[in-house]
């Protein structure tokens, strides 16, 4: 019986072999996304004392394609990137672009006006204005401490 010495890193190696050869094939990236399992945007949001402003990145994607809704207490945003439809003689095209619909919904941390958004479009990025009701506004309190004698 001969000993072998256990190589834990051999086993490790395999196993990222496997994971690469994996996300090469072309056909996981088209199952998951006829799934319906699409990218959301990404979003920044920056709070001031007036306002939320809220930014959107939307490459790829037309302004009648996009439905975009707003609560007092958040943003509903849905879409969709449709695809370019080529036709090639010969060859093999591969996509890592994401197609297909998508929705995100947002949570604002203050309550706002949402009779009084503004939106920008331009680009593929897309600016809402969310002014904050007059009550958070004023949500911020000074309390004035008085020292108790001991």
């Amino acid at each position: 019986m001969t000993l072998v010495r256990w190589n834990p890193w051999r086993e490790i190696d395999t196993l990222q072999r496997q994971l690469n050869s994996l996300f090469e094939d072309s056909k996981v990236t088209s199952e998951f996304l006829g799934r319906g399992l699409s990218k959301v945007p990404a979003a920044e949001i920056q709070e001031t004392e007036n306002a939320i402003h809220l930014k959107l990145e939307l490459p790829g994607i037309e302004a009648k394609d996009l439905d975009v809704q707003v609560t007092e207490n958040a943003v509903y945003l849905s879409g969709e990137r449709k695809s370019e439809t080529k036709t090639e003689d010969k060859g093999v095209t591969r996509s890592e672009f994401h197609y297909g619909k998508f929705q995100r919904v947002i949570p604002l941390s203050a309550r706002i006006q949402n009779t009084n958004v503004t939106a920008d479009y331009k680009d593929g990025i897309l600016n809402l204005t969310l002014p904050k009701t007059e009550q958070e506004k004023n949500k911020v309190v000074k309390v004035n401490l008085k020292q108790s004698a001991t």
